[in-house]
């Protein structure tokens, strides 16, 4: 990010947090947030806190350590729920924040995998998009006993929480979303929790040529998580997956539902698979397929909304916009033509 220094008079709302109180930084100043994609929109003012401020709360941190460690763990679930609870989500479902508060994905995930072609609406979609010889494919590999898997993100990098956008590329005609149940590994493949996942796909890019499935799921903000992680008792019960987008007028373009009732596949099938012989890290995502394609004429275009519903998770609602206005600013001039 581009950083400016202001000589500005610290103010409470721009101090550090250290101790129980809020402090000036020592310095007297502030500095300047800006957005990587625009550098000229400036995101936030902050502290601009030295050496003698991070000793200092380093040496806060110390000191309560030790009563914080000698809490049980539900007393310190206790003190976190207290801090959870005392800003309250502008909606149940979508757990908005208000300003100044912003919601970020529920988990960065060190690896997101994929499975593909885990529903018969997908097998056919797929068939019916391939332009080659090749499309026996997707018909082989919905029967197979080894699922399709692929890699979709890594640290993140290509990854949004609510409220971001998420992007589409400019060398492709028909991006679509992909509404999925999102599962939260553990490294040997035990589910831990599930969330809403939007694995974004090019569709004609890789109907061009299976071969080009990377680049079709592979561009910035290609994938979007969240609002929240759920703890389901019962695995074997389905979910409700409920698609819907939005027109920049407010107009619903599409919409649409399944249920992971209707997948080939179990979940638990699924993370053994990603897990076998893989160093899968612990926290990673599971993206478990998609059940609902629009049709020919509908594909995601910047100014767009995607909601994504599931009953017991929330809803996960995204703007869309082009891909290579959500790169790094350092990249952002550097895509082949």
């Amino acid at each position: 990010m581009s950083d400016s220094v202001l000589e500005a008079p610290a103010r409470p709302e721009l101090a550090n947090y250290v101790g129980g109180e809020w402090t000036p930084a020592r310095s007297g100043r502030t500095y300047e947030k800006r957005n990587p994609a625009n550098p000229a929109e400036v995101v936030g003012e902050f502290p601009a806190s030295g050496e003698e401020d991070v000793v200092a709360a380093v040496d806060a941190a110390a000191k309560a350590f030790p009563g914080w460690a000698g809490l049980p763990a539900a007393g310190r679930a206790a003190v976190l729920m207290r801090a959870a609870n005392a800003i309250e989500a502008l909606d149940a479902e979508t757990l908005e924040l208000p300003s100044p508060f912003e919601l970020l994905a529920p988990i960065v995930p060190p690896e997101t995998w994929a499975a593909g072609v885990t529903y018969e609406r997908s097998r056919d979609a797929r068939v019916d998009e391939s332009r080659v010889e090749a499309r026996d494919v997707y018909s082989l590999v919905y029967d197979a006993e080894r699922p399709e898997l692929f890699m979709k993100d890594a640290a993140g990098r290509r990854t949004v929480g609510p409220g971001a956008t998420v992007g589409v590329r400019s060398d492709a005609q028909w991006t679509v979303p992909e509404p999925e149940l999102a599962l939260v590994l553990e490294a040997d493949g035990e589910l831990l929790g599930a969330t809403i996942g939007n694995d974004v796909t090019a569709r004609d890019v890789e109907g061009a040529n299976p071969l080009y499935l990377p680049q079709a799921k592979l561009f910035a903000a290609a994938c979007a998580l969240g609002p929240a992680i759920a703890l389901p008792d019962d695995w074997s019960r389905p979910f409700e997956i409920e698609l819907r987008l939005v027109g920049p007028d407010g107009d619903v373009i599409y919409e649409a539902q399944t249920s992971t009732s209707r997948m080939r596949r179990s979940f638990e099938e699924l993370a053994a698979w990603v897990v076998r012989e893989n160093p899968v890290p612990a926290g990673s995502v599971l993206l478990t397929g998609t059940g609902l394609v629009p049709p020919d004429d509908v594909a995601l275009a910047p100014g767009q909304q995607v909601e994504i519903r599931i009953p017991g998770i929330g809803k996960l609602v995204n703007p869309v916009g082009s891909a290579a206005d959500l790169l790094p600013a350092e990249r952002s001039k550097t895509h082949v033509r």
